[in-house]
């Protein structure tokens, strides 16, 4: 009898991902398949002698880059020789599309440590802020003040980092940050930790877009994101100016 073992263990054991976390994810995006059969959960039993085909699902350091190249195309935001604050940075899958996109540099800012991708932290166009929360950088922390600012926070609301992120912004400047209906609707509107409910979806998505107006910026547009948080939460991603 055939010893088996998860797909996500296999899959990173035998190189075809650098972490269990790739892996998991290229499974639920149908870019696995054994023995010609796709797969689609992560659990799926597999023997070490099966054939394995797979592709990466996406061509950043981390899914969150599918979140905001689709921001950026929608949107038609330009990047080019900007200079940009990634808030809540992690392993940089924000970072490397705004690099992409010809960004100039890229602050990348998070209460973290060594979570940056390592292709990120050789890259000259990047500084690194590790340790670091958001509400206590001041703006001598910084080359100059950013044009563009993409947030991905987690485990904190918006609400406390938006009139953070206002002080340090240049006069005239761009901001598209992740919604996530998790970490803004309290208690009461979670359910282990997922929302479901599109009334608090709206909610959430109307009170955010309020209080980036309240900050004297314009909001102009809020799209949902292609894809979904990690847990499997429907996020939000919006987009102003001022």
């Amino acid at each position: 009898m055939k010893k088996r073992q998860r797909a996500d263990i296999v899959l990173y054991e035998q190189g075809y991902f650098e972490s269990r976390a790739k892996a998991r994810a290229a499974i639920e995006a149908g870019c696995v398949m054994i023995n010609g059969s796709l797969i689609t959960k992560p659990s799926h039993p597999i023997a070490l002698e099966d054939r394995i085909t797979a592709q990466a699902p996406f061509p950043w350091v981390s899914r969150g880059g599918v979140k905001l190249a689709y921001a950026l195309t929608h949107f038609d935001i330009d990047i080019k020789d900007h200079f940009c604050l990634d808030v809540g940075a992690s392993t940089g899958g924000f970072t490397d599309v705004l690099l992409y996109n010809d960004a100039q540099h890229v602050v990348c800012v998070d209460v973290g440590q060594n979570q940056l991708h390592e292709k990120l932290r050789q890259d000259p166009r990047v500084t690194s802020l590790e340790s670091q929360d958001i509400r206590n950088l001041v703006a001598a922390d910084l080359s100059q003040k950013p044009t563009r600012i993409v947030i991905d926070a987690s485990f904190i609301s918006l609400s406390l980092i938006l009139p953070h992120v206002d002080r340090l912004a240049a006069v005239k400047c761009e901001l598209i940050a992740l919604i996530k209906p998790q970490y803004e609707a309290g208690v009461a509107g979670n359910k282990k930790g997922i929302v479901r409910e599109i009334k608090i979806h709206d909610q959430v998505c109307l009170k955010i877009k309020a209080e980036i107006e309240k900050l004297n910026w314009r909001v102009q547009g809020l799209v949902e994101s292609p894809i979904t948080g990690g847990n499997g939460n429907r996020e939000f991603l919006i987009y102003a100016t001022r």
